[in-house]
């Protein structure tokens, strides 16, 4: 795989009060952010390979994602809703001279990195790759040339996301693959599914120990080994 291969990271500055908001309660927006944070860098650190270059598309300060990820190319959202965000972010790449284009979001710090790889190898076959999420929508979309109108009139943050982005590739005619799919941590009951399912996950391991501190009185959700 060649470094026309670009794997896209969607990124927010772990600011309390702007990230993982449906955590709070139990947690507050000062764990909130401190749990964001970890699971933005443990996703970097799983996701970044040789066999692909790795690009993060940030929200916030360019400094703090400078001083954070100080060897990785940075690249500012842009546009006022998510579909234009991923729009302008695939259009930017392919611009750069990009052949294939796979963005993951930094809510699935578990992603499989084979997930990944085997979303590269199905552009060489479809136009698009999909790896659908548990609340409807995705965790991973994969793309060999622009196609801008796949997110338009998309009803972001619902759970009619995937549904309505299927029907969009039928109506333009392209050729898509779905993988397994895998999970976003959004809430406290996909938090405590990330915490059972990959023990061995730093953010789940923060995730425990965040929810042992905040939730004394219940029982302890740390996987038995």
């Amino acid at each position: 795989m060649t470094k026309t291969a670009i794997l896209g990271i969607f990124a927010k500055q772990p600011i309390p009060g702007r990230v993982k908001t449906r955590l709070c309660p139990p947690l507050t927006p000062e764990l909130a952010a401190r749990f964001y944070q970890c699971c933005l860098q443990e996703t970097v650190h799983l996701a970044d390979r040789s066999d692909w270059c790795t690009v993060l598309f940030y929200q916030g300060q360019r400094q703090f994602f400078r001083q954070t990820f100080p060897d990785l190319p940075l690249v500012e959202q842009a546009g006022n809703d998510l579909g234009q965000r991923l729009a302008q972010a695939f259009a930017s790449r392919f611009a750069a001279g990009a052949q294939q284009v796979v963005i993951i979001g930094s809510d699935s710090p578990d992603l499989p990195t084979a997930l990944i790889r085997q979303a590269f190898a199905a552009l060489h076959d479809y136009d698009a790759v999909l790896a659908p999420a548990g609340d409807g929508g995705y965790v991973l979309i994969g793309l060999r040339q622009p196609l801008p109108a796949l997110f338009e009139n998309i009803p972001w943050s619902t759970s009619e996301v995937l549904v309505t982005t299927r029907k969009r590739m039928a109506e333009l005619q392209r050729s898509w693959l779905e993988l397994p799919g895998w999970h976003d941590v959004d809430d406290v009951a996909s938090l405590r599914h990330l915490i059972q399912r990959s023990p061995e996950s730093v953010t789940a391991q923060l995730a425990a120990q965040l929810l042992d501190e905040t939730v004394p009185d219940q029982p302890s959700i740390r996987p038995t080994r």
